[in-house]
């Protein structure tokens, strides 16, 4: 008996395949473009660099690279500086997309609540837009102050990520004022909690004194401030995260990796 013939259908995954490559395609077209601008390089120049016809480049950053080799893909993102990452993502049964932050503030919340500490997460500080939000705040009663309380798996912009936490704070003396009641508005204060990770152990080797300035408040008062409850310095501080392991000073004035002691 002849084999049965295959129909012309396609599957239900040919058919996602084809509208994701073409969304990725778009995104990574776009982001070449800006890219390519920024570095005030020519359309045929970058094509030059990768191999392409000047034509075949201006379609791909017009989004009609979907059937381009990954090749050329790699090639386009190291002319540009902006070197291809690709992987599988976790499958949605085995961990969040987000699930190094959550331990950091899994963390930083169950610290808060064994010193019988207040604490709200992801609080929006304009809630028009709850996308703008802090990631942990803590309210110690007893010192009437509020710690942000700002984590980071990656930085990716050092400056913004420094602008958007002075923006919070001004934004939290709001909420100061409605938490102090009629009595006088509680005190703001804020930190970074940096995942321990070979990325931000490269970043705070590289720019200490931009840290320094940003942060000069005692990384291990900080912890303390955290671990025990007690009041926090003045000043903004930075200090380490192992989740499996708790919180630890970084000392910019020296080495700065994790202390672990």
């Amino acid at each position: 008996m002849a084999p049965e013939n295959r129909t012309n259908r396609r599957t239900k995954f040919e058919i996602a395949g084809a509208r994701e490559a073409t969304a990725l395609a778009a995104t990574l077209g776009a982001e070449a473009k800006r890219a390519r601008d920024s570095a005030r390089i020519t359309q045929a120049e970058l094509a030059r660099r990768v191999g392409l016809r000047r034509t075949r480049y201006a379609e791909l950053e017009r989004g009609e690279g979907a059937t381009a080799p990954l090749r050329v893909w790699v090639g386009i993102g190291q002319a540009i500086g902006r070197p291809l990452a690709v992987g599988f993502s976790r499958g949605a049964a085995t961990e969040l997309h987000d699930a190094g932050h959550l331990a950091v503030q899994e963390l930083v919340l169950s610290l808060a609540e064994r010193n019988g500490v207040g604490r709200q997460f992801e609080l929006p500080t304009r809630p028009a837009n709850p996308s703008l939000s802090i990631d942990v705040l803590l309210r110690q009663e007893v010192n009437r102050t509020l710690l942000i309380v700002e984590i980071w798996n990656r930085l990716d912009d050092l400056g913004a990520a420094v602008r958007n936490l002075h923006r919070k704070q001004s934004e939290a003396s709001a909420v100061a004022v409605v938490a102090g009641g009629a009595g006088q508005a509680y005190r703001v204060a804020a930190c970074w909690v940096l995942r321990d990770s070979a990325a931000n152990r490269a970043l705070v080797r590289r720019y200490p004194t931009v840290l320094r300035t940003a942060f000069p408040g005692s990384s291990r008062a900080w912890v303390d401030a955290l671990e025990r409850g007690t009041p926090p310095p003045a000043a903004d501080g930075i200090l380490w995260a192992h989740p499996a392991n708790g919180l630890s000073a970084l000392n910019l004035r020296r080495v700065p990796l994790p202390d672990r002691g």
